[in-house]
């Protein structure tokens, strides 16, 4: 292993940087995040970081990253102009989508904008069959002139999506060899590259993004590695996939649709490793910060991946069974809940008289009321100010000071007046609104599918998680909580724990009984080809490749699957049979019953998960506290109970138990013990909270 590992992710608010050596001791740094050049804040961080311990830069063996810059492309619409070649009779599969509401009964909903306008939208005469057979060729010219005529149009990007291109791509790819020869050096993507996979609009809404953001995200990383290298860092740079897999700088660049989501993934497979090295197998992450919450169930020791989701069409409040409302990406995922509620969510009062919490939030830039930076409306983290909970002089280690004064008095004036009720009722509530908001995505991981919440553990962390932890474990009937070192730079950690992963897939669609074993061995075997091909370009050889086996199925006359695993070999009766005990044990356990056994069940594609295995990170240990714990301050927990002078202590003083109230305070984030709960600390350093 390299002397230094790096994790880097890039926040709306903050990037954080988390620093492990060859020994597992920690270091980490907040900045502010450079929103005209995001690598200049990853810049900075490190070599703080580097400056106070005296070490030299260039030891660094990997910085791995976690990055919004594909996601903010998608969300500020500012990626790429694209243009889209498809088949003809097919221009406007952007704008029929697949009918699925967002929000039942909203006669006003409207659907975002395609990426690509419709006179850049341009289609081919050609068609290919379901089974791959070419029955119309495509002409050359023909070809050559859609290119050429999107071309004069000045796009920035091509992206081909053809009928049937997955299960024949002999067009996509004349076309890619045309637009190779009449553009050199032009991004484009064809579809049979980026998801091999039935479903036209899912395929072409999936293709369409990558071209969009393609410029934006290869640009920013080509950047990054200028810097990294001009400041003698000639480290491995590796990028989190929204699938909790690491891929490299080059891949990412290729295929920048994999890592949309990459920052909150991280967060999750750190918490796995973390909560399973701690004893703890089955576990709901909590991702606080400050413009969202993200929750993530954790079985067994793994998290679960999504099929699908979409990206730019708002937070979803509500039953997560309610999609549809932004752009389609067709590729795993961390399987995540998202509400809008963070420390920067704006506390307003609506016409009937009631305290409502976001969505939308002061972010960065004012931020908060206390922040004092021009904000004029107050905010969750303005509420915990006023119940004493946040430490005005020490929020990121006394780099951030901020002004009390200012929450306690526009938060009165704003809120509390007009509802005519003390200041700290006002905040209070808004606290208890936040939690019942954020108890919404952990209940759309666990309730909503079948689980029970009480029958796992909380695993809290971000900037804001600690500190609400143990309100959402309470309303939950939760009774253990974990919060680990470094909680408020979590996702960065996590990052460090992360293993290199691809995903490859085929569409081949059979009833599972009818199914010949051989021919699936086959094909399964080839994708597994492709897989290891791929990773030992990465720099992986031999037991450091591991390559699983996935299915998706479904009933036959469904529209939509699920993924199980597959045995290393399929080559007989018996794992057929298998294959469809699996999937029954899956539908049931997702929906909570299952067809009869004279149901049958089609395949639909066969994936492989090829998985690179990286050196194990060694033990860490948390950085050392950085100044005094704070003196007592009065703290409000309720109407019940009231104000109590709560003590102050740092992580390390929970050697010994605490029993609450306490505030727990570090450089990173907050941690609140309530009243009735005990906190203590285990072997691996996190912080666990028992409640009654």
């Amino acid at each position: 292993m390299a002397r230094f590992m790096v994790g880097a992710d890039i926040g709306g608010t903050f990037t954080d940087i988390v620093v492990v050596d060859g020994d597992g001791t920690m270091r980490t740094r907040k900045v502010s995040s450079s929103v005209d050049d995001y690598a200049a804040a990853i810049l900075t961080g490190i070599g703080e970081v580097f400056a106070e311990s005296g070490e030299d830069a260039a030891e660094i063996g990997e910085v791995l990253h976690g990055t919004t810059v594909a996601s903010n492309a998608i969300l500020e619409q500012n990626g790429a102009r694209v243009g889209l070649i498809g088949t003809k009779g097919f221009r406007d599969v952007m704008d029929i989508r697949n009918l699925r509401m967002p929000r039942l009964y909203d006669l006003g909903w409207e659907k975002p904008p395609p990426l690509v306008e419709r006179y850049l939208r341009l289609v081919v005469d050609e068609r290919v069959a379901a089974d791959g057979t070419v029955k119309r060729p495509l002409a050359r010219a023909d070809a050559e002139q859609a290119v050429a005529a999107l071309l004069a149009e000045e796009v920035e990007a091509i992206a081909v999506c053809l009928l049937n291109a997955y299960a024949n791509p002999v067009h996509e790819r004349m076309i890619a060899k045309i637009i190779e020869a009449q553009a050199p050096g032009l991004p484009f993507c064809i579809s049979h590259d980026i998801l091999p996979e039935i479903r036209e609009y899912e395929r072409t809404s999936t293709t369409v993004v990558n071209a969009y953001v393609m410029p934006i995200v290869s640009t920013y990383l080509a950047s990054l590695r200028r810097a990294l290298d001009d400041r003698g860092v000639a480290a491995r740079l590796l990028l989190m996939q929204s699938n909790g897999g690491l891929t490299t700088a080059e891949e990412a660049s290729r295929k920048p649709v994999n890592i949309v989501e990459s920052g909150p993934a991280a967060g999750v497979v750190g918490a796995v490793k973390v909560a399973a090295e701690a004893g703890h197998r089955d576990i709901i992450s909590f991702d606080m910060g400050g413009t969202t919450a993200k929750a993530s169930l954790v079985e067994d020791g793994a998290f679960t991946r999504s099929q699908e989701y979409s990206v730019g069409g708002g937070i979803m409040i509500a039953s997560r069974l309610l999609t549809g409302g932004g752009y389609l990406l067709k590729v795993p995922a961390v399987d995540l809940a998202e509400v809008g509620a963070g420390g920067g969510s704006i506390v307003w009062i609506d016409d009937g008289g009631s305290i409502q919490i976001g969505p939308e939030s002061a972010g960065a830039d004012p931020g908060p009321l206390c922040y004092d930076r021009g904000g004029t409306r107050p905010t969750v983290t303005d509420a915990n100010v006023i119940l004493g909970y946040i430490n005005p002089d020490y929020l990121v280690g006394g780099e951030l000071p901020l002004n009390a004064g200012r929450s306690r008095d526009l938060f009165g004036d704003m809120i509390a007046t007009p509802l005519g009720i003390d200041l700290a009722a006002a905040a209070y509530g808004a606290r208890q609104i936040a939690i019942s908001r954020m108890i919404r995505a952990i209940r759309a991981v666990s309730s909503e599918r079948g689980r029970d919440p009480r029958a796992f553990t909380l695993f809290a962390f971000g900037g804001n998680g600690p500190m609400f932890a143990a309100g959402m474990a309470a309303e939950l009937a939760m009774k253990k909580i974990i919060v680990p070192p470094v909680a408020g730079l979590f996702s960065a950690r996590g990052l460090l724990y992360a293993d290199v992963e691809h995903h490859f897939s085929r569409t081949r669609r059979c009833l599972v009984r009818e199914a010949e074993p051989a021919g699936l061995e086959e094909l399964w075997r080839e994708l597994e080809d492709a897989a290891r091909a791929q990773l030992a370009a990465d720099g992986f050889a031999g037991d450091r490749i591991d390559c699983r086996r996935f299915a998706s199925l479904r009933y036959q006359g469904q529209i939509y699957e699920l993924s199980v695993p597959v045995p290393k070999r399929f080559a007989d009766g018996s794992a057929v049979d298998d294959l469809e005990q699996t999937f029954g044990d899956e539908y049931a356990r997702t929906y909570g019953h299952r067809a009869s056994v004279d149901e049958a069940v089609e395949l639909v594609n066969v994936q492989v998960l090829g998985r690179g295995i990286r050196a194990p990170l060694p033990a860490a240990t948390g950085p050392a506290p950085k100044g005094d714990p704070s003196p007592p301050r009065h703290a409000y927990f309720g109407r019940d109970i009231g104000w109590i002078e709560t003590p102050v202590v740092s992580r390390a003083a929970l050697e010994s138990p605490c029993h609450g109230p306490c505030i727990v305070e570090e450089y990173d984030s907050t941690c609140l013990v309530p009243p009735d709960g005990r906190a203590t600390l285990d072997p691996g350093g996190n912080i666990v909270i028992d409640l009654p």
